[in-house]
């Protein structure tokens, strides 16, 4: 049974709203990147900041705010925030390995070329 917000020690108040002012202020910092960066290459990189970190201190907040509400240890959140931080750059570079396939198919001078195991240019 969870106790009343108002039962809540003062220190668990104090760290549950620490961590999510950090999560939330994290969040925010790879949105605002998101948007002003000005190449999708630039802009995959900020929002893999806002979910991974503000997703962490969220996630940390919760937990902290579960386990001293219930008065039990609350940590199938790290499942989460496992889940989270694994799938989110993995899902950032194919979505960038995408992009580049693409721009290189169209001939966009301004990708990099696809180099080979030795380290030199292809010709394309």
């Amino acid at each position: 049974m969870m106790q009343p917000i108002s039962d809540f020690p003062l220190w668990a108040a104090i760290a549950v709203a620490v961590f999510l002012l950090l999560g939330a202020i994290l969040t925010l910092i790879g949105t605002i990147g998101f948007l002003r960066l000005p190449s999708f290459y630039e802009r995959l990189h900020a929002p893999t900041l806002g979910t991974s970190w503000g997703v962490g201190g969220t996630m940390v907040a919760s937990m902290i705010f579960f386990t001293v509400g219930t008065e039990r240890y609350v940590i199938h959140e790290i499942l989460i925030g496992v889940f989270v931080t694994v799938t989110t750059p993995i899902t950032f570079m194919l979505l960038a390995r995408a992009a580049l396939h693409r721009d290189r198919a169209e001939g966009d001078q301004q990708v990099p070329h696809k180099m080979d195991l030795g380290g030199t240019r292809d010709a394309d």
